[in-house]
């Protein structure tokens, strides 16, 4: 299991945190960079954030291709890659003689809440020649066609009620839009328990490994699987020179360990710098079991498999370490979805950077360059990329756009003005509005510098302030530029991990964007400000374009990766919940 770690990259910091990737956000604590497990999640295909959700269709009003009977409808579901080819999901059972049918059979689907998931649903009637033939096996170039329909995955799930109602219609749209039913599509979540159980951790007696000083001890906790194997599930943090620590309490999703009666590997082991971490002893157990054990306030003995001691098989040593359970406690873990399908909302603003650096807007090397062919340039590739994921989460798509680092016509530098020239109100409409007024901005503003993002910040935090629970703002920056007022920054960012608010940055260009990194607490250290005072979550997730072209992943893929975490660290740090009828 230790092949999983990355412990010498990050030291102590790799063991913290009780969460991996592809499971619903816990606590801020547990939201901390879990590189072993994260490691071991996207060694296997997983990548970022997503819920495990199955669609459900049913039609109405088919048309009804067959003369004796009707019509015998199989629904197929497609995603439309970037490239416009269809790749297909899934495909229902076939109903007999349905105009209305209701399939039982569910696709499957990954929701990512950082890609656009355009869907394509075809339906056909089968032809009764194939009607004992494997619905996988159907060629559906011979089945006669009965309409299609298309929408976006987060058209469906951002509805109350997880359901949308299309229109279906022929291939040649231009031959007239003959009415051909509707189709309904559902999302249901696959894993609807968000059960969740938050324990505190404490062991006694442990034994010591270490020569000079007492053993650093962390808890890992592992889930058997069918195959035999382990799956390691959580860790705590590291007790450092301790025989008897007590642990931050730790949460363990039911998506994580299945049921309260699977057993589960709890492992003690003595950290060590080199990731080679030394057992000191381990125990089998359910969550069921260690209810027991915090109720009837006993420890639990530590064993050592056989194979630590030169025993034959089948002896495990006893140890005088014991396990204890302080505290236990069930709770409800509500996902990304639970809050935008209650009708939560993302709102967007934009921050551009109009610094001299980036080059002469005129010259076909400056990052700002507008081709006359229509060729899009750095900025607008990013405004077009993240804008068109997040505008799908904002109902009145009016977005506050900013510029910075600019000379307006009045010869003064501003490091944040309103991009659509106004003197009030900063809003454009849709992303098609931040691109033009983008471009315009190009015509009447000079660039200038230094590169501060500050007052933009405070500016956005100010919005985000004044508003009403179910709101949470994200603040996208394009920036070329190394940060002239890194403290600065600092400053209005601890202020603002109070607020329901994140911040995207984008970088462009090649300069060195160290002081970016800084900023994306993702090594575990929280942001301090000047006067010492600890942001409250990590707000900022930084991407540089050039490590995105070329590559496979979308800036809005890398950007957007973590807002969910975001977002959800907020709502669970004010306890605020999904909005119930």
């Amino acid at each position: 299991m230790g092949g999983c770690f990355s412990d010498r990259k990050g030291g102590q910091q790799a063991i913290g945190g009780a969460q991996q990737r592809p499971m619903a956000m816990s606590d801020e604590r547990a939201a901390e960079p879990n590189d072993a497990v994260d490691y071991f999640f996207r060694a296997r295909g997983y990548h970022g954030l997503f819920t495990q959700l199955e669609l459900s269709l049913s039609a109405a009003n088919l048309l009804d291709r067959d003369i004796f009977s009707k019509s015998d409808p199989i629904a197929v579901v497609y995603t439309k890659k970037r490239d416009g080819t269809l790749e297909e999901l899934g495909r229902t059972e076939v109903i007999m003689n349905a105009l209305d049918p209701a399939w039982i059979e569910k696709i499957p689907i990954a929701y990512q809440f950082e890609i656009v998931q355009p869907l394509v649903f075809h339906v056909f009637d089968v032809d009764s020649k194939y009607h004992n033939i494997p619905v996988k096996t159907l060629r559906l170039n011979e089945q006669e066609f009965l309409g299609e329909a298309s929408c976006v995955l987060s058209e469906i799930v951002t509805k109350q009620t997880r359901s949308l109602t299309l229109q279906l219609h022929n291939r040649d749209v231009h031959g007239g839009m003959k009415r051909l039913g509707t189709l309904t599509v559902r999302a249901e979540e696959t894993n609807a328990s968000k059960e969740a159980v938050e324990m505190i951790l404490r062991c006694s007696h442990l034994e010591n490994k270490d020569l000079f000083s007492k053993s650093d001890p962390f808890l890992r906790v592992s889930r058997i699987v069918e195959s035999g194997g382990t799956i390691p599930i959580c860790k705590t943090e590291v007790v450092n020179n301790n025989l008897n620590p007590t642990w931050k309490p730790l949460r363990l999703t039911m998506q994580q360990f299945g049921s309260k009666d699977n057993p589960l590997v709890i492992e003690c082991l003595d950290f060590n710098d080199n990731g080679k971490h030394e057992l000191i002893g381990q125990l089998q157990k359910s969550v069921a079991d260690l209810e027991k054990i915090y109720k009837e306030k006993i420890g639990l003995n530590f064993h050592l498999p056989s194979f630590h001691h030169g025993h034959g098989h089948g002896h495990e040593k006893v140890l005088k370490g014991q396990l204890f359970v302080d505290g236990f406690s069930e709770k409800m873990m509500y996902s990304f979805l639970d809050y935008i399908s209650s009708g939560f909302e993302l709102n967007f603003m934009v921050a551009v950077d109009f610094t001299a650096s980036n080059g002469d807007p005129r010259l076909p090397e400056s990052l700002h360059y507008i081709d006359s062919s229509g060729r899009l340039n750095a900025y607008q590739q990013a405004i077009l990329e993240v804008g068109d994921v997040i505008q799908f989460y904002d109902s009145d798509r009016r977005f506050p756009a900013w510029g910075f680092g600019g000379r307006l016509s009045d010869g003064v530098v501003s490091h944040c003005f309103n991009l659509n020239g106004h003197a009030g109100d900063s809003e454009v409409v849709g992303v098609d509005g931040i691109m033009s007024a983008y471009a315009n901005t190009l015509r009447t503003v000079s660039l200038a510098g230094p590169t501060l993002f500050g007052q933009v910040i405070n500016r956005a935090a100010q919005i985000a302030s004044q508003t009403f629970s179910s709101k949470y703002f994200v603040l996208l920056i394009i920036t070329d530029g190394v940060l002239t007022d890194l403290q600065e920054t600092k400053d209005a960012l601890v202020r603002a991990s109070d607020l329901p608010f994140s911040i995207l940055i984008v970088g462009v260009g090649a300069a060195d964007f160290k002081e970016m990194e800084i900023l994306d607490a993702d090594k575990g250290q929280r942001l301090e400000s000047s006067t010492g005072r600890v942001a409250t979550r990590d707000i900022v997730q930084f991407v540089p374009m050039r490590e995105l072209h070329g590559g496979q992943i979308s800036a809005a893929q890398a950007l957007l990766e973590e807002l969910p975490r975001q977002f959800l660290s907020y709502m669970q740090v004010r306890d605020i919940k999904p909005i119930r009828d």
